[in-house]
């Protein structure tokens, strides 16, 4: 099994190189100039990528009219009711393993294992430790432009980007360094509060649960 502890493995690309005053380029060495090169061409390469992408798929909305069939609440311990447009137009496969394991009530009762302040909040493992998944099998990567801002639910995954099961993660601030490296599913409509209360910790020492998970259409009762 993936170490999901990982899942978020810093993503920061470097920072553009700034020639100060009385720096003579010439001093650099040639260990950066080839990382920095790099660097470059793989930037280049990932929005050559994005551009095609977009070219031939329909146009990518950022808002979309809030469907209950598409909104997935989570009922938290610490009181808070979370509600979560999700976005089956951007992660089809995505979306509907969220909605056949809520349906399942396999969210009920797990915790929110990782919870980094000023970053986001990760839940979803069985386990309690990052480890762990569903026994359904991990799932295709379904990149999109849709960025990593505040309240946005994505997947957690290990190495590989076709490792997404059922961890996820909301975030608590933006952090685009992530976008195009992790699946979005969503963004939070209603609760956010509840989310910035969200124990804090890895692992919290009183980690925060999610009492029950449900979609809109279906109602709490389900």
């Amino acid at each position: 099994m993936f170490d999901f502890r990982r899942m978020l493995v810093p993503a920061i690309a470097g920072a553009l190189l700034l020639q100060m005053p009385g720096t003579a380029f010439a001093q650099r060495k040639p260990e950066d100039v080839a990382r920095e090169a790099d660097m470059a061409a793989r930037a280049e390469a990932d929005a050559k990528k994005l551009r095609d992408e977009q070219a031939v798929s329909k146009p990518l909305l950022i808002n979309v009219p809030v469907d209950p069939a598409n909104v997935w609440v989570l009922d938290l311990s610490d009181g808070g009711k979370v509600r979560i447009q999700l976005r089956p137009d951007v992660a089809p496969e995505h979306v509907e393993r969220i909605k056949t394991l809520t349906r399942e009530h396999f969210y009920d009762g797990l915790l929110f294992h990782r919870v980094i302040d000023g970053f986001m909040a990760q839940g979803g493992d069985p386990k309690g430790d990052g480890t762990g998944g569903s026994p359904l099998p991990d799932l295709k990567q379904e990149f999109s432009w849709l960025p990593h801002m505040r309240g946005t639910v994505s997947m957690a995954r290990a190495q590989s980007e076709d490792s997404a099961n059922s961890q996820f993660f909301i975030m608590l601030m933006p952090r685009l360094q992530l976008d195009h490296k992790y699946t979005v599913v969503g963004r939070v409509i209603d609760g956010m509060p509840g989310v910035d209360a969200i124990a804090k910790g890895e692992p919290p020492s009183a980690p925060t649960k999610i009492v029950r998970a449900y979609l809109e259409k279906d109602g709490a009762a389900s």
